[in-house]
């Protein structure tokens, strides 16, 4: 690369993604019988229900079907009431804001509160993309380490984390990868510290809420919400998971009942939106958006598929977690080297994604939207490998 033939903003944006490109591209394509336990993505054809509904208002209604347009009432209109039935909360269609997809969304709001040298914490394990993002908006990323005993946010590291420059907490719940759902208390102590930071730097500190898999939540499992207990929220939501649909973008951020300077929010998403293309969603997605708001995979055949994958690791000796929520499954490597360990399952076209795309380097993540019948091919082959390991000590 030429020198100072990118931005230094590019530079350090390439350095925070470069895990997780080199963890997706080292496997090269797969086989047509591989397991690919890699990513949250479908390994069955789209249902008919949600392909006949995207056909269904493809076909336009009248001259300005896909013309320019301001927000669609009717999609704000079902997300709204959506919502409002997950979380408890009265959310009004005005404060929706309808995007392509949560990767929108979280630009979106990261970008109408978060100025060139302000800090945002962000939760790690994270989603890939986090730290890029924060970097892309010329802010600094604050990276705080979960409680490593129970996978909860670390209320007293946030609170160290806390200086002058912080402008915003970046969470992720359910949380992806370790399928955990923050609760209440959790939640409101961190509130607290929010409100804390706000008052002592004289101006908002926000929580941005990425909800992404609110509704895939397994039996006994109940979603919480920082909006709950923290007005200063913008939540993040997407259909990508509910309909399994990843490649489809559309979802929406969010702004609580009660969000203070709520107007002004408002009109800085609408501003933004227009300046950085980061608001609204394609037509036929938006209009579809009504349509497609009730539809959700198999709960019950995913928590069968994790109970099933638990069970079989774990009298291997693998050491797994049982996830609340989420697609994903997360195994602790029984070597040191956990690229080591995913390339050894890869010769047997079994493909799970290594720890260090998500900065747990000890772990490998299975996504559980994985087809039974590449279970059943898999176990096989994660047995084998661990024996491996035994015979090797």
């Amino acid at each position: 690369m030429s020198e100072g033939a990118l931005s230094r903003r590019t530079e350090r944006v390439i350095n925070a993604v470069t895990p997780f490109i080199s963890g997706m591209r080292r496997f090269g394509a797969m086989g047509p019988d591989a397991s690919d336990f890699l990513a949250g993505n479908p390994q069955e054809i789209a249902s008919r229900e949600y392909v006949e509904t995207l056909q269904g208002w493809l076909e336009p209604r009248d001259k300005r079907w896909f013309a320019y347009n301001m927000a669609h009432r009717p999609a704000q209109e079902a997300a709204a009431a959506g919502l409002g039935a997950e979380l408890g909360l009265a959310f009004t269609p005005d404060d929706i804001f309808v995007t392509r997809g949560a990767h929108h969304g979280l630009v979106a709001a990261l970008n109408v509160v978060v100025d060139v040298d302000d800090e945002v914490i962000f939760i790690s394990p994270p989603w890939f993309f986090y730290e890029a993002m924060i970097l892309a908006l010329g802010a600094t990323p604050v990276r705080v380490k979960v409680d490593p005993a129970t996978w909860d946010l670390d209320i007293d590291a946030i609170r160290a984390a806390v200086t002058p420059k912080t402008r915003a907490v970046l969470i992720n719940t359910p949380n992806n990868p370790t399928g955990v759902v923050y609760p209440p208390e959790t939640l409101q102590a961190l509130a607290r510290v929010c409100d804390e930071a706000t008052a002592a730097n004289g101006r908002p500190v926000y929580i941005i809420s990425d909800e992404a898999y609110s509704r895939i939540l397994f039996a006994g499992t109940r979603m919480h919400t920082p909006a709950t207990h923290y007005p200063r929220s913008l939540l993040i939501h997407t259909y990508s998971k509910t309909s399994l649909a990843p490649g489809q973008r559309l979802g929406y951020v969010a702004l609580p009942p009660d969000a203070p300077d709520r107007e002004l929010l408002r009109m800085g998403l609408m501003a933004s939106g227009a300046g950085t293309g980061h608001l609204g969603a394609d037509a036929v997605m938006m209009y579809a958006l009504a349509d497609i708001e009730p539809m959700n995979v198999d709960l019950v055949a995913l928590e069968k598929r994790r109970d099933w994958m638990v069970s079989a690791l774990a009298e291997m000796g693998y050491e797994t977690n049982t996830p609340d929520a989420t697609f994903y499954l997360l195994v602790k490597s029984p070597v040191a080297d956990v690229l080591e360990f995913v390339d050894r399952l890869a010769k047997d076209d079994v493909f799970v994604l290594p720890g260090t795309a998500f900065e747990m380097p000890g772990h490998f993540r299975i996504s559980l939207t994985a087809t039974d019948r590449m279970v059943e091919r898999a176990l096989p082959v994660f047995a084998a490998a661990i024996e491996e390991v035994r015979a090797a000590v």
